[in-house]
């Protein structure tokens, strides 16, 4: 893929560290009404917090989840960073991945048939609290970028300049 100019990187960017925040925030809210709904006793308090988490559902997480994994591999493949050339974005993409998965088959369902019935199983608690934990692991490998190369990143590239006094087999982090 072609790099991406500075301003449709940062735009990029921009956009993707929201969507995955707002992903984050999502599931953090999913999981508090999962909480509500299993723990009361109180049969119209569970069905608002089912009905809610259906809207959710229905109208967030699908959309959400696909823009932070589509966003996440435009900048991976349009930047030096790349898809494969370092451990902590080819965890991140893999994670995400896996997630998105289990969002659109898992999660989904299983919030409609929780909607449906009024209360809220106990899977349906450990869902969002996985993910929550899924997704700020995700947001540290972000930020703190650990672990070094993967042996396709260690493997030095062609410069796409002169390439005199460049280090081509690290990307330079630029504003």
């Amino acid at each position: 893929m072609k790099p991406l100019k500075r301003s449709a990187r940062r735009s990029l960017l921009v956009a993707h560290v929201a969507v995955s925040v707002s992903w984050l925030g999502l599931t953090v809210g999913l999981l508090a009404l999962a909480i509500a709904a299993f723990s009361t006793s109180d049969p119209v308090t569970a069905q608002a917090a089912t009905r809610s988490m259906k809207i959710f559902g229905d109208w967030l997480v699908v959309p959400i989840a696909l823009f932070s994994l589509f966003s996440g591999l435009v900048l991976s493949l349009g930047t030096p960073w790349g898809l494969a050339r370092h451990r902590w974005v080819w965890t991140k993409f893999w994670l995400t991945l896996i997630t998105v998965a289990l969002s659109v088959f898992s999660l989904r369902p299983g919030i409609d048939a929780a909607a449906a019935r009024g209360t809220v199983e106990i899977d349906l608690v450990i869902a969002p609290a996985v993910a929550t934990a899924t997704y700020l692991f995700i947001t540290a490998i972000s930020v703190l970028k650990p672990w070094g190369p993967t042996r396709r990143g260690r493997r030095p590239r062609r410069p796409t300049g002169s390439g005199k006094g460049v280090d081509v087999r690290t990307p330079r982090r630029t504003a």
